[in-house]
């Protein structure tokens, strides 16, 4: 999560950044005291996939906090630039070497306190065998009725999964 205290200096000319009120209806902004530039902590965009093969959903221990050694679903940061969707595939490769298509959306999750908003999609495999690749100690494939809940890294991860099941796999008790 970023802070404004995380921050001291303006981006443009070097100056020293303060939180000032701009609006009364509005938190406090962190404003340059020289050239009075509004550096909006703006949140990070997140993109995942949920894919299965032969009915087990692909899930992976991550090797980075955090949540180090903790399970997830493929995904990471969308790149300046970049499609959502297409960063969710890229992320799948990356990630457990899956090259992916992307379907239809599973859900966007976001937390208070985190700075973070969470697209999830779920996704087919075109092709690859799963393997643990950049960032990932291991993966694996999970029947629904066997997912490690009390093992996962995010409440996003966690919420996703629940949703996806619900629609795709209503008789396993979540």
């Amino acid at each position: 999560m970023h802070r404004s205290k995380d921050y001291r200096y303006c981006p443009v000319c070097g100056g020293t950044l303060e939180n000032r009120l701009l609006k009364p209806e509005e938190p406090e902004r962190m404003i340059c005291s020289g050239c009075r530039f509004v550096f909006y902590l703006d949140p990070k965009v997140v993109a995942c996939v949920i894919t299965e093969i032969n009915g087990q959903i692909v899930m992976l221990r991550r090797g980075i906090p955090p949540g180090i050694g903790l399970w997830a679903i493929p995904g990471g940061f969308v790149d300046a630039g970049e499609s959502v969707t297409d960063a969710a595939a890229r992320e799948a490769w990356e990630e457990v070497r899956l090259n992916v298509a992307i379907n239809s959306l599973v859900g966007v999750y976001s937390y208070t306190g985190i700075s973070s908003v969470i697209i999830v999609y779920e996704a087919t495999v075109l092709e690859g065998v799963p393997q643990a690749a950049d960032e990932v100690l291991e993966v694996q494939l999970f029947a629904p009725s066997e997912i490690p809940w009390g093992e996962i890294a995010f409440s996003s991860t966690r919420d996703a999964l629940r949703d996806y099941l619900g629609k795709k796999h209503p008789d396993v008790f979540i």
